[in-house]
């Protein structure tokens, strides 16, 4: 139930989605180095409490405990104080990190109200969906070695580029079912690049920023890992 680089908003799309109250799961707090954010759902909501960590034990609040699997026993026979207006919520259901990604994740939307407690009519409708991602990318040319600009959408496991935003055709689909690596790129001369590697072609691509570029190794490279799981799963049912 520890999800390493899980954001807040992924965090509550997922216990919102698929979870049910009392699920909870930790990660990392994006903002100190020695935090970590529980992230519980209480009914239809999703609370975050602090964890601290102080090198030989972790603070939550005024109780302190030698293991992060301590604090959980505890909680789980003692309610959490949820929010100001006095929400109590258990911790019942772990929420593992090994979970497939069901087409469910494809249609989540980001919920950004939680916080504010407004309505489901304030949630942003067109925020994108968890294990999505689409935009600009500069792309090498495979026989001409020039870079263009292309729309980049990743949608399950196709990578797809069109010749811009507008298009409705891709100018081609790219199987990552088929794809060995994702990795950072400093054999050209532009910077912020990155490359895929197929078995009869390397995809050298190059984004604006670095946090963009590693924005889109990081869920490329998680895209992978789930093929390979699936890949392993299916061939141990096979065998047996």
């Amino acid at each position: 139930w520890y999800h390493d680089n899980l954001t807040r908003h992924a965090a509550e799309a997922l216990l919102l989605s698929n979870g049910k109250d009392g699920s909870y799961l930790l990660r990392k707090s994006n903002e100190r180095e020695d935090l970590y954010s529980l992230s519980v759902r209480g009914k239809d909501s999703v609370k975050h409490f602090h964890i601290e960590r102080t090198g030989t034990s972790y603070k939550f609040g005024f109780n302190e405990f030698s293991s992060l699997k301590e604090l959980v026993m505890h909680f789980a026979n003692q309610p959490l104080i949820g929010s100001e207006t006095g929400t109590l919520i258990v911790l019942k259901h772990p929420y593992p990190r090994q979970v497939e990604e069901p087409s469910i994740y494809e249609s989540v939307r980001v919920h950004t109200a939680m916080q504010t407690g407004r309505t489901e009519s304030d949630l942003v409708p067109n925020a994108p969906s968890l294990g999505t991602k689409e935009g600009y990318l500069i792309k090498q040319g495979r026989i001409v070695k020039n870079w263009k600009t292309r729309w980049f959408t990743l949608h399950r496991n196709e990578l797809k580029y069109f010749k811009d935003q507008t298009a409705t055709e891709p100018i081609r689909a790219l199987d990552l079912t088929e794809c060995s690596a994702v990795q950072f790129d400093y054999s050209q001369e532009r910077v912020n690049c990155f490359c895929l590697v197929f078995p009869l072609r390397t995809y050298y691509l190059c984004a604006k920023t670095g946090i963009e570029a590693d924005e889109w190794i990081k869920i490329l490279r998680w895209k992978l890992s789930q093929i390979r799981k699936q890949l392993e799963e299916r061939n141990a049912t096979l065998s047996s």
